[in-house]
């Protein structure tokens, strides 16, 4: 029995380890940096660098010694002929009898030579040639600008890391708040559902006891009905949110979390009027940047359909081996091997290509200009976002404050209707727009928090401010 026991608690705590696992407490700044190293954006873009470095490598290596082998083996399964002038030789009649000999073995298919040639065999019926080849190229053009343009290759590629990171921060901020905001739309319509089920509720003994008309019990079903609707469907979004803060975070969509932050606090904390005076240089942009390496790289295209227009030079040495046999004794010890050798020198000078290389450097030239106006054109744009960005900020901080102030006087509105509707003073419409007011600016006042944080998150991007 203790046996059992111990097997059942065994996988029991088990169980719990790997409950406990798959929960996650995270705080807005715990979830960014957790977001930074695990979402998947993130990996992507760490990857791209470590391409672009290898690129980098493959590039540096064309320019570097290279050592190619190659074996060639050869099998003739019937060797070709050549026919050589019969003066050449001694025409004797003991020649044309081994002529007629040599034709006779061929299976009578080939056709007798015409006068005058005598059919010979050269070499052997197998061969391996085996050979080493060093080369280095000694001056291209074209390698040097393409040694240029894949380490600019490597800092877009850094350049687009700094960049997710920055997107990822945003996202992460947006969904974590997504996920509080629903969360305080259900505390909300839990709390405004037990109000007005105790309202519905005397609101329906008093129209039994004849003191008021029908019609106001059945407004206030119609109220409830509708706010236990919208509480269903926050519910269903809860688990959306969560799951999209996990998507942003980089782990499993169905991880168990707990926010540690609350929405009150976070808007609190990212009211910062010091933001709105916050000066913006274009020039430390990370957009601008990239719309920079972007412009080189097109301008090392240019170089590049230049550089074509140059001599290229490189030099190579080969040694090889050959060996020849009339059957398979290629490797036996009494094979004899001939060795050669060769250096040499390879100049190529573009000449004349029919003005194909003019056309590729202006359609290079076009793409150059094409890239200067997109970087100021980014240079304007990112100047209009920072603005954009710090009257949005200004106005979030405002609109939390004015939802803040509202939400207060619809509560004590609502108040006020709903004694004087169960004291007969005002009617069931009066009490249905008090609530219908009340709601609304319950919900303003959540999505202004939101706002908030969001509009803060945007403005640093806008800013181009680093991740703390």
């Amino acid at each position: 029995m203790k046996k059992y026991l111990y097997i059942f608690s065994f996988f029991a705590f088990t169980i719990s380890l790997k409950a406990q696992e798959k929960t996650m407490k995270l705080s807005l700044e715990e979830a960014i940096s957790f977001a930074l190293e695990n979402s998947y954006n993130n990996k992507a873009a760490v990857n791209d660098i470590s391409s672009a470095k290898e690129k980098v490598w493959e590039t540096t290596t064309i320019g570097l010694p290279q050592i190619n082998a190659k074996v060639d083996y050869q099998n003739f399964l019937k060797q070709p002929v050549s026919l050589l002038p019969a003066a050449a030789f001694d025409n004797t009649t003991s020649t044309i009898e081994t002529v007629e000999e040599y034709f006779n073995l061929q299976a009578n298919s080939q056709p007798t030579p015409p006068d005058g040639f005598i059919p010979v065999v050269f070499g052997t019926k197998q061969n391996v040639n085996a050979s080493v080849t060093l080369t280095q190229l000694l001056f291209d053009g074209s390698y040097l600008v393409g040694l240029q343009s894949a380490k600019t290759f490597l800092k877009i590629s850094k350049q687009a890391q700094e960049k997710t990171a920055l997107v990822t921060r945003e996202a992460v901020i947006n969904a974590y708040g997504n996920v509080l905001v629903t969360e305080s739309s259900i505390d909300i319509l839990k709390s405004n559902i037990t109000i007005l089920e105790k309202n519905y509720q005397d609101a329906k003994k008093i129209y039994e006891n004849g003191l008021n008309e029908e019609e106001d019990v059945e407004q206030l079903e119609i109220t409830l009905g509708n706010l236990k609707s919208q509480l269903n469907s926050a519910k269903r979004m809860k688990e959306i949110a969560y799951q999209m803060l996990n998507l942003a975070l980089g782990s499993p969509i169905e991880t168990n979390l707990i926010l540690t932050d609350s929405l009150d606090a976070l808007a609190i904390n990212n009211i910062n009027l010091g933001l709105i005076s916050e000066a913006f240089n274009v020039n430390n942009h990370i957009d601008f940047k990239i719309a920079e390496n972007n412009r080189e790289g097109n301008r090392l295209m240019v170089k590049l359909e230049q550089s074509k227009a140059l001599p290229s030079l490189s030099a190579f040495v080969n040694y090889g081996s050959q060996a020849f046999s009339d059957t398979f004794s290629l490797f036996d010890r009494d094979q004899r091997w001939f060795q050669s050798s060769l250096l040499g020198v390879s100049l190529n000078v573009p000449i004349f290509s029919s003005f194909g290389r003019k056309s590729t450097t202006a359609q290079a030239k076009i793409a150059l200009e094409t890239a200067d106006l997109r970087l100021e054109e980014t240079k304007q744009r990112l100047s209009l976002q920072a603005k954009k960005a710090k009257n949005d900020y200004q106005f979030s901080i405002e609109n939390y404050q004015t939802a803040k102030k509202n939400v207060g006087l619809a509560k004590r509105i609502e108040k006020k209707q709903r004694i004087k509707f169960f004291e007969g003073i005002s009617s069931s419409f009066d009490l249905l727009q008090a609530q219908n007011q009340l709601y609304s600016q319950q919900q303003n006042y959540i999505q202004s928090m939101l706002d908030v944080i969001s509009s803060k998150a945007t403005l640093e991007n806008a800013l181009n401010l680093p991740i703390k």
